[in-house]
């Protein structure tokens, strides 16, 4: 049994939105973020691989994956398609062709841009956080420096859940399979037992079927959609962990 079709019979119950989370020229920076690469020397064959990929995850998962997902994955497939063509070679003192990347790297560099500065502009009303006034006892601990974790990358961590998990038995009988609501009231309860917070990879029990394994993530994205947790890494690259809000 593929896990499409472990997820077919409750397909219909819930779909999370990716409006809610991030747009397809935030997944195309977290590609070439984690590749390494820069933006004006993108290998489209890569990225367009690498995008269609998440595409396809996020349609297992029951995504509602927007129109403007599926207009960037035609808009990669065609400028791949455009440099599989053979330069021409028509004429001396013809311009220079244009690279058919060219528009969509000014438009990465533009959302990049606009990123960071909602990134600076977000941190401006907490300047004075760590200013106390005199007499102001600080014997509490500072909060750790935390770095958010986006849609992408908790994607990325449940691809490594699902190929570490073991294939479904070819007849397996399961019997009161948990649902959607369930998961995320368990979740809760755990969360609410941690002091500060709990390891991503927690919640995934080494021996949990690939159906449990599929439906803790989706109750998670639903917490994160009702801003009930918060998913974030102490820096880039570190286990994931989830506390409440």
């Amino acid at each position: 049994m593929t896990l499409h079709d472990t997820l077919q019979e409750e397909k219909d119950a819930y779909t999370v939105r990716l409006e809610m989370f991030e747009g397809p020229l935030d997944l195309l920076l977290h590609l070439i973020k984690k590749n390494k690469l820069k933006i004006t020397e993108i290998p489209i064959a890569l990225i367009t691989e690498q995008y269609l990929d998440y595409l396809k995850l996020m349609k297992v998962l029951n995504l509602d994956v927007a129109g403007e997902y599926l207009l960037m994955a035609a808009t990669l497939l065609h400028i791949k398609s455009r440099m599989l063509l053979p330069a021409s070679s028509d004429g001396e003192g013809e311009e220079e062709e244009i690279d058919p990347r060219a528009e969509l790297v000014r438009r990465l560099l533009e959302y990049q841009q606009y990123k960071e500065a909602a990134v600076e502009l977000e941190k401006r009303p907490l300047l004075d956080r760590d200013v106390y006034a005199r007499g102001v006892s600080q014997e509490e601990e500072p909060e750790e420096e935390k770095v958010e974790v986006n849609l992408f990358e908790l994607l990325e961590a449940f691809r490594r859940v699902l190929e570490k998990a073991k294939s479904e038995a070819t007849h397996e009988v399961i019997l009161d399979p948990i649902t959607l609501e369930q998961r995320i009231q368990e979740i809760l309860s755990l969360l609410r037992q941690e002091r500060r917070s709990m390891a991503f990879h927690t919640l995934f029990p080494e021996q949990a079927p690939r159906r449990m394994i599929v439906v803790t993530f989706l109750a998670l994205l639903e917490l994160v959609k009702a801003k009930a947790v918060r998913i974030f890494q102490a820096s880039p690259f570190e286990t994931i962990r989830i506390s409440l809000l």
